[in-house]
């Protein structure tokens, strides 16, 4: 007679471990005469592989459903570095606005002072031109004077010649300055140039013709300094 077979140690640890593996209960025998059914909280690998799909499922809904809740957008979440560059952007733009500003206060300035340059050179001219007007104006008497008394007969030669030598030196200079005589004698009467202080009839010249000079008319740089005093001829 045979003698019943009995499981050692090992081979009941290793039964025990597949049929835990394979999802038997503790309490269902041992051996290979027992017939393994499955325990009821077995799930097969197929089971287990869809577990964490449908986790996952069920995580990317409840994601979703927070998406629409917030009206499809994620949050954004904002590092350090992005905001080390939002900051320096920000920076840049405020340095920009600034140097643009400076640079426009700049050019209104440099506006300024070359106008402010302008009119002063403009205003200095005008001063000197001034006071080399009024001081040309007061040497025409003189040279009035000069004229009336080279005109006159003298009976010492070399006092008349040094006369018209001081004379000439002196209308030379002036002329340098930029006075220029106005020639009258003959020419017609222009009332701009001319200031007519008498008249006489003739009938051999034009109407309105300059006879004669009483005094000189003198222009000074271009413009009038002193009109002339003359006779004007008329018709009878």
């Amino acid at each position: 007679m045979k003698k019943p077979f009995r499981p050692s140690s090992t081979w009941a640890k290793l039964s025990k471990a597949y049929r835990h593996r394979r999802g038997k209960g503790p309490s269902e025998p041992e051996g290979p005469g027992s017939d393994p059914k499955p325990a009821g909280n077995y799930t097969g690998s197929m089971d287990s592989t869809k577990q964490p799909v449908d986790t996952l499922d069920a995580e990317n809904g409840s994601a979703k459903t927070t998406e629409d809740a917030n009206g499809g957008d994620s949050a954004t979440i904002t590092s350090p570095a992005e905001a080390t560059v939002e900051a320096l952007v920000a920076e840049r733009d405020r340095l920009a606005a600034e140097r643009a500003d400076l640079q426009e206060r700049l050019l209104r300035r440099q506006a300024d002072f070359d106008n402010y340059r302008r009119r002063s050179e403009r205003e200095r001219g005008e001063v000197l031109d001034y006071a080399t007007t009024e001081t040309i104006k007061g040497f025409l008497p003189i040279l009035d004077d000069f004229e009336r008394a080279l005109k006159v007969e003298s009976g010492d030669k070399e006092y008349a010649r040094g006369m018209e030598l001081i004379y000439q030196r002196l209308y030379d200079s002036l002329k340098k300055m930029g006075l220029e005589p106005i020639t009258s004698t003959g020419q017609p009467f222009d009332p701009n140039i001319h200031h007519a202080v008498d008249r006489a009839v003739a009938n051999d010249v034009e109407e309105n013709t300059v006879l004669e000079e009483y005094q000189r008319g003198y222009n000074f740089r271009g413009k009038l300094l002193r009109p002339a005093m003359v006779k004007v001829a008329v018709k009878s």
